[in-house]
């Protein structure tokens, strides 16, 4: 791989998603990477970093990670920053039904089509490429260096780890909380990032991850993939499954429905021979998902050339960019 590019990395400074492993595999992966974090503030006026931080000239490729509510409100500075990539892993929100932001990354994108834009769903790269974007499928990931199977006792059957309050995640929090009791008795449970979510993990015999409505699988399933679990997923159909790499009843257990889910539960539950497949299995997939490895995947895409803007003078005098 060139390490000739010299490229400019922004990212948040208050990332809810521990992802610092991400950012150093992939100043790794390109060699030459500038990492600048932003707190709020900086990235609620990138016109004015920009103006005191950064000379654009120096940087073959500038990548933006930043939220995608301030990068929205800033579309006509955004326009004029050149050689511009944009990695995006809630770009599915686009396609999310009653999301306050369906359509919206439609819109943006629609004002830089210039810009290669990196996105963590297969079926949602597809859509946005149908739509004329350079968009590119880079998955999600998650730390091979806090996240393996410790090889202790499961003591939890059913369990999930993971936030259920934002409005996002409404179909996910209505679905696992009928699983609460009853057969299934699933236990929902929050933990603090690294070490406590380390052993709490690996608990978990069945992670019930439910990412109804996203379109594409969260890190959460990889997470618990590596930790040894047996994950039970909502499945994102064909074309999804077979670009991550998911076989039901091989290395995952895809479901789509509450039922289905229980039948599975109970073959698994009498069939431990199969159970034990499927997490040995699920555990060399997840080893795919490193960030180490998604890094490398994303270094590639940065590294090829991007579509040629055409500058023109908007309204307002404003120099922007018009991709033909």
């Amino acid at each position: 791989m060139s390490k000739s590019l010299k490229c400019l990395f922004l990212v948040q400074d208050e990332q809810k998603i521990i992802l610092e492993h991400y950012y150093n595999s992939l100043k790794v992966s390109l060699g030459n990477l500038v990492i600048r974090r932003l707190n709020s503030k900086e990235q609620a006026n990138l016109e004015l970093y920009f103006e005191q931080n950064i000379e654009t000239s120096k940087y073959d490729r500038i990548i933006i990670f930043l939220r995608f509510k301030k990068e929205l409100a800033q579309v006509d500075f955004i326009q004029t920053i050149p050689n511009l990539i944009i990695l995006e892993h809630d770009s599915y929100q686009n396609y999310m039904k009653g999301c306050k932001y369906k359509g919206k990354f439609t819109k943006y994108y629609s004002q830089l089509v210039w810009a290669k834009i990196l996105v963590s769903g297969y079926t949602v790269c597809q859509k946005l490429q149908a739509e004329g974007f350079d968009a590119n499928f880079v998955p999600k990931g998650y730390d091979s260096d806090l996240l393996i199977d410790l090889g202790k006792e499961r003591t939890v059957e059913c369990g999930f780890i993971g936030g259920l309050k934002n409005s996002t995640y409404k179909a996910r929090r209505k679905f696992l909380e009928g699983l609460v009791g009853g057969e299934i008795g699933l236990e929902i449970m929050q933990t603090t990032p690294g070490n406590d979510y380390l052993e709490t993990m690996n608990k978990i015999k069945f992670f019930i991850s439910a990412d109804i409505g996203f379109g594409e699988y969260m890190i959460k399933n990889f997470e618990a993939m590596a930790c040894g679990c047996i994950l039970f997923t909502y499945s994102h159909g064909s074309k999804e499954n077979s670009a991550i790499g998911f076989e039901d009843l091989k290395n995952v257990v895809l479901y789509n429905s509450k039922v289905e889910l229980l039948e599975k539960l109970n073959i698994l539950r009498s069939d431990k021979v199969l159970s034990a497949k499927i997490a040995k299995a699920g555990t060399l997939l997840a080893q795919n998902y490193t960030w180490d490895k998604i890094a490398q995947k994303a270094a590639s895409v940065i590294e090829e050339p991007l579509r040629t803007p055409v500058l023109t003078k908007g309204f307002f005098g404003r120099v922007k960019a018009d991709w033909s």
